[in-house]
């Protein structure tokens, strides 16, 4: 593995291209956003690039989420954008562009922002009680609280529907009884949102309870080892006969309907986040297909390179494209789940065979953390089948 070539200095941008290659980033939203809109994504962009970059490398290496960031995305007003909370929600391009410009920093950004708005915010808000509303949904904003979305079960990974995890109903609340898998931010949190199924005038429907952290019989085990989303905090949760309250259940979810939606709200952050993160891995790529010489020139100069570059660039513009019609579909309440699983797989395709690509371009320093691409290359292949 050669490493003669010195990394180059990261290129500070106004917009989503580096240079005259990359205008067809910028041109695209230029002449879309508002201005409010440029100042929130430059204002993220400004974030991941001067606070958050700096850590993620040697948190991904340490298998260690950069939980000091928390009370920065709260400040910023990053966690949770669409629920209004402390004032008028943001359109769905605004915090489509928060996803993208997090996810481009790196996935476990995004996950996290994730799951505390469209997995934890927004079930609570659309399905919740006044109460619970008001008891959460300040603190999840500011991130001085932290929570996490327990579906998926060891044995039914893709099938929710399947779920072995009970409520029972008790005089003065819930008892709850067994085993969520792959949560992301579990070992951080301090509110979890579990799916169980219930017993309901002689049937089986699914319901949601907001389990706080300290509830008797519930516990976490962190998942480590992990060879992607290596700086996400991701557990397994075990319910013991946990006893929570009676008004800890969302009284407006029932069925399948609620936790899906919820899916639906977060794979459209994604549809935007897997833009960011082919962003990344071409400005990488651009970047150091400039000082990498070979033969006596840098290797930008050659056919192969540039074909590389320029089918990158290609995809991640039609990327952009698809995201942004989907916002324009979702601002209108016209945006469909089919649409949005469909977008979300497409743009996760496309990221995938950019990194694969701009990875070739760096050869054996392709899988050096010095560089951003192989990292966001094994974040990216989980989120295919997400």
């Amino acid at each position: 593995m050669n490493r003669s070539s010195p990394r180059p200095e990261r290129v500070r941008t106004n917009a989503l291209g580096t240079d005259e290659m990359a205008k067809p980033l910028l041109n695209f939203f230029a002449w879309e956003l508002t201005p409010e809109q440029q100042l929130l994504q430059q204002t993220v962009r400004t974030f991941v690039e001067d606070e958050a970059l700096p850590l993620i490398p040697a948190c991904f290496e340490a298998g260690r989420f950069p939980q000091e960031l928390v009370p920065r995305l709260g400040e910023l007003g990053l966690l949770g954008p669409s629920i209004p909370v402390n004032g008028p929600p943001a359109d769905a391009l605004s915090a489509g562009l928060i996803a993208l410009e997090l996810e481009r920093g790196d996935s476990a950004l995004r996950s996290f922002a994730s799951v505390q708005g469209s997995l934890v915010m927004f079930p609570i808000w659309r399905y919740g009680s006044e109460e619970q509303r008001q008891r959460y949904l300040p603190g999840l904003a500011r991130g001085t609280l932290i929570a996490c979305f327990g579906l998926t079960e060891p044995d039914h990974g893709s099938e929710p529907s399947a779920m072995e995890t009970r409520a029972i109903r008790t005089t003065d609340g819930w008892v709850l009884t067994g085993t969520k898998m792959w949560v992301t931010n579990a070992p951080i949190a301090d509110l979890a949102l579990i799916w169980a199924r219930v017993e309901e005038d002689g049937q089986s429907t699914v319901r949601g309870f907001l389990v706080e952290a300290d509830a008797p019989g519930y516990r976490v085990n962190p998942i480590s080892h992990k060879l992607s989303l290596r700086a996400s905090a991701t557990g397994e949760i075990v319910l013991e006969e946990c006893r929570v309250p009676a008004e800890a259940i969302l009284p407006g979810a029932r069925g399948m309907r609620g936790p899906l939606s919820c899916l639906t709200e977060a794979r459209f952050g994604i549809a935007f986040g897997t833009v960011g993160a082919a962003m990344a891995c071409y400005e990488a790529a651009l970047d150091y297909s400039r000082v990498r010489v070979q033969w006596g020139r840098p290797i930008a100069g050659f056919q192969l390179t540039q074909a590389k570059l320029a089918d990158a660039l290609e995809g991640i513009t039609q990327g952009q494209l698809l995201a942004f019609q989907l916002a324009r579909l979702k601002d209108a309440g016209r945006l469909t789940p089919a649409q949005v699983s469909l977008a979300k797989r497409a743009n996760c395709a496309m990221a995938l065979n950019v990194a694969r690509a701009m990875r070739s371009i760096l050869g054996g320093n392709g899988i050096l953390l010095d560089y951003p691409i192989f990292r966001h290359l094994v974040n990216l292949d989980i989120f295919f089948n997400y």
